[in-house]
């Protein structure tokens, strides 16, 4: 069974990250599964509370879901035409402390998705999310992209999936991912 931990780059709740990410939890090909992380609960990255205290618990549970999966699935929004800032200082504190980053992150293969209420979908942000992965030490899958565009049309109220298009496209990105991780 292969195990993907996917995380929304978002705190709102109505995100449409959110929504995207638990349409894809749906849209797994069989042998597949696709568990939900947090960035909720992690606090703004500061040296000094490491010191003091530790590594703060909503990072710990999110470092080991990911250090079991088989891979990473982010799935960022776009603030002014970068990743938001709350989805890197979430990967700045799971790269704490350093002599643990590698278990976390080095040779972990990755894929980026996003939505935007924007007619451009997330390319800028999946852009800027590549030096990072890369100083990381992840795989990132360049096998397809995913960047849902005016994403407040596909979703209804309830922040469920309702253009059949991005499903199919879902679908479709998630069975190429997976295949791609058997590999």
């Amino acid at each position: 069974m292969t195990k993907i931990v996917g995380v929304a780059g978002s705190l709102r709740s109505g995100s449409l990250n959110a929504a995207l990410l638990r349409a894809a939890v749906d849209l797994m090909p069989a042998g597949a599964t696709l568990e939900i992380g947090t960035i909720k609960g992690i606090p703004l990255y500061d040296g000094d509370l490491e010191q003091a205290e530790g590594i703060p618990a909503a990072v710990t549970l999110l470092k080991e879901q990911i250090a079991v999966a088989d891979a990473l699935l982010l799935v960022t929004p776009e603030y002014n035409n970068s990743m938001p800032g709350v989805f890197k200082n979430a990967l700045d504190w799971l790269s704490r402390p350093p002599a643990d980053s590698a278990r976390i992150f080095n040779g972990r293969r990755v894929a980026v998705i996003g939505a935007s209420p924007g007619g451009f979908g997330t390319i800028l942000s999946q852009n800027a999310w590549l030096p990072v992965l890369r100083t990381l030490g992840m795989q990132p899958w360049f096998g397809g992209r995913l960047m849902v565009s005016r994403a407040g049309k596909v979703f209804n109220e309830n922040g469920e999936l309702v253009d059949e298009q991005v499903r199919d496209q879902l679908r479709e990105f998630n069975r190429n991912f997976v295949e791609f991780l058997k590999n």
